[in-house]
């Protein structure tokens, strides 16, 4: 039996080599603006993705440039419901232009830790995000809600991260967050791959694409079929 996986990674926040990453990756968690990102990045990514036929999805962050969006921010739920509609809506638009359609919705940084736990943040960015697919961490709130109320949900592993006895991330300020050698992110990656529908390679960080290279290579050295999990 044929084993498929996909490979994905934050693209459009104006910091690494976009176009070489949508050469590898198969599905593109596109920033729409609130921690990074701008209509000319999004479009750019939607452009390439509707050529090599990867998959896009809207990366929601609190509203938080400064800070890149990893600052753990409190707003009230309705107020995050409105503003992951509203970062939802802009790359909607920006994709169906470029012929392709947004097809998840993923958290990024503070946000994404805090939907794992925090039920009313969970439930203000499925509000905010109608009935697309959630792409997140196994074992949190946010995917356990969206599968209750019948949406598709996608696990994810982070081989160029590390994790807790609980299967949190280690925060980034935190001794162990961050695996650095590429070598060990591929290892970790097929690992992971036994238990998630995608695997994911940060993209802001110095060695990004060729992490994702490695992480390809070795998934498909494996005997994995890399495709994006939405299709």
């Amino acid at each position: 039996m044929t084993r498929v996986i996909d490979l994905n990674a934050d693209l459009g926040e104006e910091i690494t080599d976009d176009a070489a990453l949508l050469a590898v990756v198969t599905s593109a968690n596109v920033a729409c603006g609130f921690h990074a990102g701008t209509p000319e990045t999004m479009r750019f990514v939607c452009d390439r993705a509707a050529e090599l036929g990867v998959a896009i999805g809207a990366q929601v962050s609190y509203l938080d440039r400064e800070n890149f969006g990893r600052l753990r921010t409190d707003v009230a739920a309705d107020v995050l419901a409105a503003q992951v509609a509203e970062q939802v809506g802009l790359l909607m638009s920006i994709a169906r232009s470029s012929g392709v359609a947004v097809t998840y919705v993923k958290p990024h940084g503070a946000l994404y830790n805090r939907v794992v736990d925090d039920v009313e943040q969970a439930s203000a960015v499925l509000a905010g995000s109608g009935d697309l697919p959630v792409l997140g961490l196994p074992g949190g709130v946010l995917l356990e809600m969206a599968a209750l109320g019948n949406r598709q949900v996608w696990r994810e592993g982070f081989p160029d991260r590390g994790y807790t006895a609980e299967g949190r991330l280690v925060p980034r300020d935190q001794p162990g967050a961050l695996v650095h050698e590429v070598a060990d992110v591929a290892a970790n990656a097929v690992r992971l791959a036994q238990n998630v529908d995608s695997v994911c390679v940060h993209g802001d960080s110095a060695s990004a694409v060729s992490a994702a290279v490695a992480v390809r290579a070795a998934l498909e050295g494996a005997g994995w079929t890399l495709e994006p999990f939405t299709r």
